[in-house]
């Protein structure tokens, strides 16, 4: 069996991940509750800060580089002041942005969480503003999102694509990441929040329960997973549902279950999807098979899900989770 530390430690760092999607500003804004408004009957947050961080198709990317792969991120922001922050945390992450078109004019989309609370007191969420921008991309902006994805495509060892529908992905560059995978034997993994129908015939995919019972209705069965998967041309399906854990659908082979890791109380859940697809396209790229690559997610996604806010998944903390006691792999699938 492989051995996983030197996996994490060896291999991930020569790995290239191209990562395809929209990109999302997560911006976390906290505030001190200093009194009751005499205007209505709401507290008075006082601004204490507001922190920019990768978010959608841009955590995935975090999360490659934060394993220590080669991150290289292609997608879209606007040139407003959370594209330039969205950059610049990127950035700071290790993801190479050298292929991201800014577009003038344009809103680059943010998620604002507002944080509140008293002072010395844990702040919480209490409302979140959607700022989004999910028009198609234009002719100009479509070739030259499909010119950077070609040009860093090259000698890639895995690609993502995120697609949250803001309008980064469409037939056409699909169409390109479908034929570049074929040609250079790589696998291609996708999620997409509204239309994984679209993203047909990919190595293998990473949605949730709630984008699976999307198409199949709730109370799926496994059969119809593995249907699912079989109809979309995959050769994997990794379902992922919260605190019960993974579920794989694999071709020829059986269901294989796999239980959640550590608490089944999340401090966060916030971009814990992204976290898997990156850990789970590196673990690929690596040569693990579909179950150990699988497990290798599990146990990111385990990480994240203890941490407040967008995260990212250590080397250092993924070894220590999975902790085999010889250093070498070993499946907790049950």
């Amino acid at each position: 069996m492989p051995d996983i530390r030197s996996i994490i430690n060896d291999t991930f760092p020569a790995k290239k991940v191209v990562v395809l999607g929209d990109i999302v500003a997560d911006q976390f804004l906290s505030g001190t509750i200093s009194r009751v408004s005499r205007e209505a009957p709401v507290f008075i947050l006082r601004h204490d800060e507001t922190v920019t961080l990768p978010g959608g198709a841009a955590n995935a990317a975090a999360n490659v580089a934060s394993l220590g792969g080669k991150a290289v991120m292609v997608g879209r922001v606007g040139s407003d002041e959370a594209g330039g922050k969205i950059l610049d945390a990127l950035q700071t992450a290790g993801v190479d942005t050298t292929h991201i078109s800014r577009l003038p004019g344009t809103r680059t989309t943010a998620k604002v969480r507002v944080l509140a609370g008293q002072n010395y007191a844990a702040r919480q969420q209490v409302i979140r503003i959607d700022y989004e921008d999910s028009c198609e991309a234009d002719g100009e902006t479509q070739a030259a999102l499909r010119n950077a994805f070609h040009s860093v495509v090259v000698r890639s060892d895995a690609i993502i694509i995120s697609d949250y529908n803001y309008g980064t992905v469409f037939p056409e560059i699909i169409d390109d990441a479908l034929s570049i995978s074929r040609d250079q034997n790589i696998p291609l993994v996708v999620d997409s929040r509204y239309r994984l129908a679209s993203l047909a015939n990919a190595t293998t995919a990473t949605p949730n329960r709630e984008e699976v019972e999307q198409i199949l209705g709730a109370k799926f069965s496994p059969e119809q997973c593995s249907e699912l998967r079989e109809q979309l041309g995959l050769k994997a399906l990794l379902v992922t549902n919260g605190n019960q854990g993974m579920s794989l659908f694999e071709a020829g082979k059986p269901e294989v279950r796999i239980p959640a890791v550590g608490s089944i109380e999340p401090v966060d859940v916030t971009g814990a999807g992204d976290t898997v697809i990156a850990a789970y396209a590196l673990a690929l790229a690596s040569g693990l098979n579909f179950e150990e690559a699988a497990n290798i997610a599990n146990h990111a996604g385990g990480i994240v899900v203890m941490k407040k806010g967008t995260a990212c998944a250590l080397p250092y903390e993924l070894i220590a989770s999975i902790d085999p006691p010889s250093g070498s792999f070993s499946s907790h699938a049950k």
